[in-house]
């Protein structure tokens, strides 16, 4: 009978024989580039330059592969580049219909290849949040945003002492990688999943004392 050793030691030379013609470093990610690109194409709404990583995606991604945080002193440029692309309410006013922000937080449709170009986008916050404590289904990826307002204080929106969190709060929805690098939040407003009018209606869900939210 043959020994263990005379049939593990072909397999041995054949696995090193493999890992020798395995690319490393800039060409394995130029490879897996390429294979991951020529897995999709263009649909719908649906694009392939969603793969293009800009800074600070591709930094915390390569920070999860690791297994460890990126730089503090990384992580604060690149929230300051993100703070810069945040825009503004166009009429300085910050909310809307909270009414309106219920119907596009249930709302997880759009940007999919199955959906018609124009069509309306949902915030899908549930998904992540707990906001009104009615819903029973939420996900809890994010902090609950029950009470958001309440709990912050807020009985005024427009009142001068309101204005810190009413700004934070929409910068937040607009680009939440202003104020974390690597939050796993979608960057609303700046990618273009929501527009101006849709993230005032969700800020009123979240800030008007009258929203469901704060009572």
């Amino acid at each position: 009978m043959k020994s263990i050793t005379q049939y593990l030691a072909p397999v041995a030379v054949l696995c090193l024989a493999g890992c020798a013609a395995v690319p490393s470093g800039p060409e394995l990610d130029k490879l897996t580039a390429d294979i991951v690109r020529a897995s999709f194409r263009d649909q719908g709404p649906v694009k392939v330059d969603r793969l293009v990583q800009d800074d600070v995606n591709r930094e915390c991604s390569a920070a999860d592969v690791v297994g460890k945080p990126i730089d503090p002193t990384l992580a604060k440029t690149l929230e300051a580049a993100n703070l810069k692309t945040v825009k503004w309410p166009s009429d300085g006013k910050y909310l809307g219909d909270w009414k309106e922000g219920e119907k596009i937080a249930q709302s997880g449709r759009g940007l999919t290849w199955t959906d018609e170009p124009g069509q309306a986008i949902g915030g899908n916050c549930y998904n992540c949040h707990q906001i009104d404590a009615k819903e029973i289904s939420h996900g809890t990826i994010g902090p609950s945003l029950h009470h958001y307002g309440k709990l912050r204080g807020v009985t005024d929106p427009a009142s001068p002492a309101a204005q810190p969190i009413v700004t934070y709060t929409w910068g937040k929805i607009w680009n939440a990688k202003a104020y974390n690098a690597c939050s796993n939040m979608p960057r609303a407003g700046h990618m273009g999943i929501l527009n101006e009018t849709q993230i005032r209606h969700v800020m009123a869900l979240l800030l008007d004392p009258k929203s469901p939210v704060n009572q």
